[in-house]
């Protein structure tokens, strides 16, 4: 089976998205939910309120203690009101906070589930090429950590930014209000310079965690390709090799994680150092107005806890925002697989394929010309038609364009002019989904899912009946060899079905394709992987599937289609010849000359085989 070339297609575009664009996709899926939103705030806007009259209460405690000491009223009757208060309005921060996660629990893990089967389905809905290309180590790699990255982007932002700039506001409103404007001055002072020092080395830092996500996609690439190569590796002995591989792509992330990691101390030492003489010249400053009575005992305390809220959580700020940039980061990676574009897609309302109950459909090729590559065609007008019912077989040499059809009939790529009719009707003017659902294969190259061979049997119609299942597992003579299994039908494949043999495989894709019953049948080398006595059985059962679909046959050896009712000889991408086998064989051909030189083969092969017996 022949694999043409494709073009490169990147995984991800290579235009950055930016951080507002990520941001503006993410925030439907929150809306979506927007009075769990707006609820969730206001329990936000409720702890932190709280939380600021923590201090106020605290510095009425103080004053009422240090006014009149030697009265019992001010001793036990006003603390203890104002301890009730103080502990009330602690109890209050931790109650909205807990009410604030539990209302927008459900908004965050539904955003990441309505994300994450987003583009699983948008995965499906790309094109063949895509996937020809993609880096599956990498994407998944990228999908993981974008996923998780939702979770930390609000969990980060809305949940620890906003409340920190929301008490801000309001202790500096306070600071100003009833104190020395310097309060006010030296906390935003100290504001503006933090943040400005700290967006600015997290912009810088964010280089590093952009390359420190492509390094370890890369090395994550290069580790998978090799386990699922696995015996590749094992033939060639290459095992070292690869571990050098893997290594390199380690070396490059350690590299790019040290550097971060040393930037990240540069921040935070910087940040301590503008934090810690902001809060000195404060308290010099509220130490000051004591000492010269302006202000109470219980100013400075207030002014102190004022400070310590607002700066423990201030000295975080810098982690958190690097967390965002590393979240949008990750979601940049997640998102750019939504903005692939979709090769194939359906017209607008297209209608589905409508065929006249199971009856068998023509279908024609008209004047189809095709190529992968714009310089290099691979089809030349290619002309024609597969009667109702009827079976037609297709040979060539290899790369003479045979495989190729029957991607172009599953609509996996669209052809560049000509069009192909399933019907009567245009496969490019119809859903894709109908399509692929009238159309059945059997691939010279069966790869399986890492799980039971029922499961792979009843692929090919979801919700089907076990006795469904056994009915075409007989039909493809694999039955007994499944039942002789300790586990039988719930016997584990593994990964791409590798603990099957070729042949094994093969009859369990036989199997799944006649559960599915399409209306029209494509076998791509459909015995190439049976013994002599197992194809003989299963050409036999397939001639009798194809009597009442519409077939077409993409052969190599020529004695497995010479009851066609119509044979197509291609080469270079054109039909040279087209007939039956006698038909064919009396031209003295192309086609008499493959059948010549394969009988001769055949015949040594034979003459081999009963010498060393």
């Amino acid at each position: 089976m022949r694999r043409d070339s494709r073009p490169s297609s990147p995984v991800s575009p290579n235009a950055v998205r930016g951080d507002w664009s990520t941001v503006k996709t993410l925030l439907p899926y929150l809306w979506a939910y927007k009075w769990r939103v707006l609820l969730a705030l206001s329990f936000l806007v409720g702890a932190k309120l709280a939380n600021v009259g923590v201090p106020l209460v605290l510095k009425e405690l103080v004053d009422r203690l240090t006014a009149n000491p030697s009265s019992p009223v001010s001793l036990m009757v006003l603390p203890v009101s104002v301890l009730i208060a103080y502990g009330v309005l602690r109890l209050s921060t931790t109650l909205f906070t807990e009410l604030r996660e539990f209302v927008f629990a459900k908004v965050t893990q539904r955003a990441v589930r309505t994300i994450a089967l987003k583009v699983f389905r948008h995965l499906h809905a790309l094109s063949l090429r895509f996937h020809l290309n993609r880096q599956t180590g990498g994407m998944t790699r990228d999908i993981e950590r974008g996923t998780r990255a939702i979770s930390s982007l609000v969990s980060f932002a809305l949940f620890s930014i906003v409340p920190t700039l929301l008490e801000i506001g309001l202790v500096l409103t306070y600071l100003f209000l009833q104190y020395d404007k310097w309060f006010a001055i030296i906390t935003i002072a100290a504001l503006i310079i933090y943040i400005v020092f700290t967006i600015a080395v997290t912009e810088w830092r964010t280089n590093f965690r952009r390359t420190m996500n492509d390094l370890d996609s890369k090395a994550s690439t290069k580790a998978i390709d090799s386990l699922l190569n696995y015996e590749t590796v094992k033939y060639f002995g290459n095992e070292e090799y690869e571990a050098q591989r893997y290594d390199q792509g380690l070396q490059s992330y350690e590299k790019a994680a040290v550097k971060s990691q040393t930037t990240l101390s540069m921040l935070n030492a910087g940040q301590s150092l503008i934090i810690a003489t902001a809060v000195t010249l404060i308290l010099w400053r509220a130490a000051q107005g004591v000492i010269d009575q302006t202000m109470t005992l219980g100013d400075l305390v207030l002014v102190n806890a004022f400070m310590i809220q607002l700066y423990i959580p201030l000295n975080f700020l810098g982690v958190l925002y690097r967390e965002i940039k590393q979240s949008l980061a990750d979601m940049e990676k997640l998102f750019s697989l939504l903005d692939q574009n979709k090769e194939i897609a359906d017209k607008p309302a297209a209608p589905v394929l409508q065929l006249a109950g199971n009856a068998s459909p023509e279908v024609e090729f008209k004047r189809v010309n095709f190529s992968y590559e714009e310089k290099r065609q691979i089809l030349f007008d290619l002309d024609f038609t597969i009667a109702a019912g009827t079976t037609t077989a297709v040979v060539g040499h290899s790369g003479s364009g045979k495989s190729t059809l029957s991607r172009l009939l599953f609509r996996f790529y669209d052809i560049q002019s000509g069009s192909i009719h399933i019907g009567g009707q245009n496969i490019m003017d119809v859903t894709q989904h109908s399509l692929r659902q009238a159309i059945g294969i059997v691939p010279q190259d069966t790869v399986l899912f890492n799980d039971t061979i029922g499961y792979n049997i009843a692929y090919g119609k979801p919700g089907a009946t076990k006795e469904e299942v056994i009915a075409v597992a007989k039909a493809a003579y694999i039955h007994d060899f499944i039942e002789s299994l300790p586990d039988g039908y719930e016997t584990m494949v593994g990964e791409r079905g590798l603990k099957l043999s070729g042949g094994e495989k093969q009859r369990v894709a036989i199997a799944r394709t006649l559960l599915k019953n399409p209306v029209v049948m494509i076998f791509d080398e459909a015995t190439s992987a049976l013994d002599s006595k197992s194809e003989q059985m299963i050409q036999a059962q397939l001639k009798q599937i194809a009597k009442s679909r519409t077939s077409l046959v993409i052969a190599h050896r020529l004695s497995t289609i010479v009851d066609a009712q119509q044979i197509l000889v291609m080469d270079k991408g054109r039909i040279i010849e087209r007939g039956t086998h006698p038909e064919l064989m009396a031209l003295a051909g192309a086609y008499a000359q493959m059948w010549e030189r394969q009988q001769h083969s055949y015949d040594t092969a034979s003459n081999v085989n009963e010498a060393e017996s």
